[in-house]
């Protein structure tokens, strides 16, 4: 996000050249990417989380200043630190978010899930044994 940035997006979105601008950390670096023609915006959310500021707070400035005028650049979440900011870019619309691996692994897990599938684990040793039992021979397997 630089005024020669700036420059080369108009140009290549003249041209109907794509460009995504990133290292966004106010709603304002954001405007003048939407009005240069960017294609895609990206704030850093976690580095802005890193120096105590709300990141996702920015997220949700850009999207109402891109409805008030209409801008049909997509907001992609970047910096992405937790299953928070996942949650909460989701709530407010943006449209695309970066994930480090570790972040996904942390989505898709939940104590619940763990419990439940230990649950079903051991009832379906317990078939098993029972199985065996009644019938010589079978492979319940």
């Amino acid at each position: 996000m630089t005024l020669g940035g700036l420059k080369a997006v108009r140009q290549l979105s003249e041209e109907g050249i794509n460009t995504n601008v990133t290292l966004v950390f106010s709603p304002l670096q954001a405007l003048l990417a939407a009005k240069a023609g960017a294609s895609y915006i990206s704030p850093f959310v976690g580095r802005l989380d890193d120096i105590s500021q709300d990141g996702m707070n920015l997220v949700e400035q850009i999207i109402d200043i891109f409805a008030n005028y209409l801008f049909e650049a997509e907001i992609i979440v970047a910096s992405v630190r937790s299953p928070m900011h996942v949650l909460t870019a989701a709530k407010l619309g943006a449209d695309i978010a970066t994930i480090p691996f570790k972040v996904i692994e942390q989505l898709a897990q939940h104590p619940l899930t763990d419990i439940g599938m230990d649950k079903f684990l051991k009832d379906w040793q317990r078939w098993k044994n029972r199985c065996a039992e009644r019938c010589p021979g079978s492979n319940p397997d």
